[in-house]
Order: C-alpha cells, then structure tokens, then sequence
C-alpha cells in the first residue's frame, strides 16, 4: 500500500498511538516488524501516519503488544483505513494544514469543551462577528482569503446542528461579551445568537463575570476535544501568529481538564449567564 504524502493529524495521532503501545511493551521497531511479519520500514511508516492501516492490523499489533484496553484498541481501529475526504479537505489548498486538521478533529470530537477569553468560540460566532475579526488581522488578508475562512468557519459550526450532535460547553469571559467586533449591531447580534444556542440541549454556555473572586486561567483560549476514550483527547491552542498548536500527552490533558474544572466553579450557571447576556444586550 503506497504510503500517505501528507497525513493528517488523525493519522498521526493513531500512528502515534501505536507507538505508544509498543514502547509500553518494551519492542523495538525491529522487533516488532518480526513479531508481526513486518518489515521494519512498515512499522516506521505505520507509525508516522505514513500508511493507511486496517483495523484487523490495528487489533493485531494490539494483541500482539499485549494491551488488553478493549475500549481503547476499538476507538484506534475506529480510525482506521485510508484517509477520508471530508468537506475540509476542499480548503485544503487554500487554509493553514492546522486548521484542517482541527475541523476534522471536531467532527469525530464525542464532546468540545471551549474556554475564551478575549472572543466569542468560533462555533458560536455569526458571520459578521467572524468577519469582523478576520479583517482585522495582522498582517491584512485578501478579500478572497477573508471568504475562505469565512466559509470554512461556518462550516465548522455544521456539527453543533447535525443529527446526535456532540456537548458541547462553551466558558466565556465577559471580556468577550464586552468586545465590540464589528460595532454596536454585529455585537448587538452576536449576543443574540449567543442566548438563541444556550437554548439547545447539547450546549452549555457559562460566564466568568469580571470580579470573580478566582480565575484559573493564564488568558490563553483553549478547545478541548474529546476522543471515544480519554487517551484520545486533544488540546487545541490558540497561538499569537494565527494558527493551531495540538497537545495529547496526557500531562497536559489533565491538566487542561483541570483548568476547566476549575474554570467551571467560578463561572454562573447557564440560565444566570443566558440572563446576563440578555442585560448586556440591552446595554449596547
């Protein structure tokens, strides 16, 4: 099977995964490559999301690694096979490889838990609060690069409309509520849409009121994505250039479960915050 040009990030991550579970057994690469009659190179590309694998494979080099998580080794054969096309792939051309691969991690996301502190989670943004915020970058953007991530935003949003959509809970700032991104009627809206998606089962949105006596948080805004099992999780970051960082040690899973935690415990409750944000739309 030829291998893969450019594997996304879910192919890494599965790759990833099965590293994982052969250093844990104590297997080289070689010695795996002859455990599972491999070659060596087969296992390398494997392992770098290179090469499309089946799921009986993955079940075998699980058996073979002696792991015996039945919930774990059925999430990664799950992400097996050859790579996919999903509607992102059309903006592969045209968007950041990282911003790819983060829509498709929220489509095979089972939960999103955001936590923001300057601007409104992008799934929640309308059209002209996004494009507000894309005509303000640094360095400018092209009008048609402004459309391209446009319709790639929206688009993102599809998940929290189609059938059996994930959780979804959002932790907002009031900092963001207060930012006036396209002036009074585009925040005016914003906010509005904000209170129309609390209203749906599957999203959660809570406020951090200025005054709250903790706020445990460096300011950083953060996606967290859920797998079908926790070893699967990933942390999505914002960075100040622009683009997307990707952390699945588990460490930092953990620690960014943390934050949220604690996030959640000085922040109102979803009909206190939908009651606030009613009050500061009638501020504007």
């Amino acid at each position: 099977m030829p291998p893969s040009t450019v594997p996304t990030l879910r192919q890494q991550r599965l790759g990833t995964e099965l590293r994982k579970l052969r250093e844990y057994a104590g297997l080289t690469s070689g010695a795996a490559a002859e455990l599972l009659g491999l070659k060596q190179a087969q296992i390398s590309n494997i392992e770098a999301g290179r090469y499309a694998v089946s799921a009986d494979r993955v079940r075998a080099f699980a058996s073979s690694y002696s792991c015996t998580d039945h919930a774990f080794v059925d999430a990664l054969a799950a992400m097996t096979g050859g790579r996919q096309r999903g509607w992102w792939d059309e903006y592969r051309e045209h968007l950041p490889a990282t911003l790819i691969d983060l829509a498709e991690l929220e489509h095979h996301a089972v939960g999103l838990r955001v936590a923001l502190i300057i601007h409104v989670p992008a799934l929640l943004q309308t059209t002209d609060h996004a494009r507000a915020l894309f005509q303000q970058v640094a360095p400018p953007m092209r009008q048609y690069e402004v459309e391209h991530r446009l319709t790639h935003r929206m688009k993102r949003q599809g998940i929290l409309h189609r059938e059996n959509p994930p959780p979804y809970a959002a932790i907002i700032h009031e900092a963001a509520l207060r930012m006036g991104f396209g002036g009074p009627a585009v925040t005016r809206a914003q906010l509005r849409h904000l209170i129309d998606m609390s209203e749906l089962t599957h999203v959660s949105i809570r406020v951090i009121r200025f005054g709250a006596d903790h706020f445990p948080s460096t300011g950083q805004s953060f996606d967290y994505l859920e797998g079908a099992v926790q070893q699967l999780d990933t942390v999505q970051l914002d960075t100040h250039h622009g683009g997307c960082g990707f952390l699945d040690a588990e460490a930092q899973l953990s620690k960014y479960r943390s934050v949220l935690d604690r996030m959640d415990s000085c922040a109102l409750a979803p009909a206190e915050s939908r009651d606030f944000i009613h009050h500061l739309v009638q501020d504007i």
